[in-house]
């Protein structure tokens, strides 16, 4: 039988997922895994840790259930292992933004656990810099601090209204940072007051900041906001709202690439680097797109088919083969009654 390890915060989304840890384990043996948890601890990386054991043990699927630093953490752990087990996410944080993306059910922990009934997977793009790995953004610029600013407290509490509140709040100490970047078509050298590089369509709860992400196809979404200008950020910020039009603004430099490698000119402004909404180091840095790194379940049949190059869906896997057995059937000499002649005599 496969073997599947849950790895849950018990004090995440208000102990929702440890009180509903029984319904998790009972969806798990449905889908033919023998099931077992691992709740986190206070030390440093425990479900790192214990996600890379799970997967040198042989485990076959590896359930994240938390916010998307538990998330960032289990990828953290099995994504340096040669051969990797199947990821499932139970979301139980603010924001969820990897839920959002993969089209998991955000409110019903039961209902999340159950899209592995449908056994529907994407293998997931993975960010990896010298350090560490992320699964859904990397930022620099003093906006992108916010995330640091705002108590855990506040983030269950108001949810998007604390990031907004402190938004608010950061938008006057914005200034331009001369900053170097490289990547696939290009590169650029001069002021600019942010970038982001993307995985998926969902950042901080908003998918209109990158309108046209792949989850699956080898590339960043790369946005670089070269003014800093308040009241033309702000202006960005009204366009990204609609329908995400800030990406063909001339302020904005919007592009796909591979990697990336950022910098400052100045060896004595420091550029910190935001890795999936926690500090992950100073530039400079380089980043490194993963193609297709970590099977996940998701709701494909939910997944806008623009947004997916290579989603596998198991009724195509089967319908792939039975037209492969006929066509060799055709391929075989078979009489006028229907039976392939070998057999017949």
């Amino acid at each position: 039988m496969k073997r599947a390890r849950v790895i849950y915060n018990p004090t995440s989304g208000k102990e929702l997922v440890k009180k509903s840890l029984a319904d998790i384990l009972d969806v798990l043996e449905k889908a033919g895994y023998e099931a077992s948890a691992f709740a986190t601890t206070p030390t440093p990386f425990s479900a790192r840790d214990e996600a890379r054991r799970a997967g040198e043990a042989g485990f076959d699927l590896v359930v994240a259930a938390g916010g998307d630093g538990t998330i960032n953490e289990v990828v953290n752990g099995i994504a340096p292992l040669e051969k990797r087990p199947k990821m499932a996410i139970i979301p139980g944080g603010t924001t969820n933004d990897y839920a959002r993306a993969l089209k998991i059910p955000r409110d019903n922990i039961k209902a999340a656990t159950e899209v592995i009934l449908k056994n529907q997977t994407v293998k997931m793009d993975i960010g990896k810099t010298p350090n560490s790995y992320f699964i859904n953004i990397a930022a620099g610029g003093h906006l992108t601090e916010l995330t640091y600013d705002v108590p855990s407290e506040l983030k269950s509490i108001f949810g998007y209204l604390a990031y907004l509140a402190k938004g608010a709040e950061l938008l006057p100490r914005i200034k331009p940072i001369n900053m170097h970047f490289k990547y696939d078509t290009g590169e650029y050298n001069g002021n600019a007051s942010m970038f982001f590089l993307g995985l998926t369509n969902s950042v901080g709860g908003f998918e209109q900041i990158v309108p046209d992400a792949k989850l699956d196809d080898g590339k960043f979404s790369l946005i670089i906001v070269k003014t800093a200008n308040i009241f033309e950020i702000v202006h960005l910020v009204g366009l990204m709202l609609n329908k995400g039009k800030h990406v063909n603004d001339p302020r904005i430099i919007y592009t796909k690439t591979s990697f990336l490698e950022v910098s400052t000119s100045d060896t004595n402004e420091r550029l910190m680097i935001n890795l999936d909404g926690e500090y992950g180091g100073d530039a400079p840095m380089q980043f490194e797109n993963l193609h297709q790194h970590i099977e996940f379940y998701a709701n494909v049949d939910q997944i806008p088919d623009e947004s997916v190059t290579g989603a596998i869906d198991p009724f195509d896997v089967i319908s792939k083969e039975l037209i492969l057995e006929v066509e060799r059937l055709n391929d075989e000499d078979i009489d006028g009654d229907g039976q392939i002649a070998d057999e017949k005599e």
